[in-house]
């Protein structure tokens, strides 16, 4: 099994970050490893989703059901494809506050993302875990960049 965690410190909201790691459809516009995305089905829960994978003459979809809790949290959970394990978690922690009103916003926010994987086989984990690999090691580095092209540099 593969472990990877990150953590950074981001001069963007919880909501700004959690919008854009919700927004599924538009991952192929910014991850250059995501051939294709589609919602199959949302719910006030959350959503499940399928994604292409296609780097390096790998091609692989896989679909997860992901738990929502609006503006704080993410639960990746394996539904099929080539893992025999895949759990993540999206954390939007915010730091500092814009005002002192309840409904002020946090300025700024710490992400945690964790994910834990394993592949089906070892002829899967062979051709693509290297690809992987680099996918879930670069995936927080993806996102900053996307909200600094949706929201501008801070």
């Amino acid at each position: 099994m593969k472990h990877v965690k990150k953590s950074v410190l981001l001069w963007y909201s919880p909501r700004e970050m959690y919008a854009l790691v919700t927004a599924i459809e538009d991952y192929p516009s910014f991850l250059p490893w995501c051939e294709r995305a589609e919602v199959l089905q949302r719910d006030d829960a959350g959503m499940t989703a399928r994604l292409t994978l296609a780097k390096s003459g790998v091609r692989h979809a896989f679909t997860t059901r992901n738990l929502h809790r609006p503006d704080a949290e993410v639960q990746v959970q394996l539904v099929d494809g080539p893992f025999s394990l895949l759990d993540g978690t999206w954390r939007f922690l915010p730091l500092g506050r814009a005002g002192t009103a309840p409904d002020d916003e946090a300025k700024a926010c710490r992400i945690d993302f964790e994910l834990r994987y394993a592949f089906a086989n070892a002829a899967l984990e062979a051709v693509v875990s290297p690809v992987f690999d680099r996918i879930a090691n670069t995936l927080v580095d993806s996102f900053v960049q996307r909200a600094e092209e949706v929201h501008g540099p801070r």
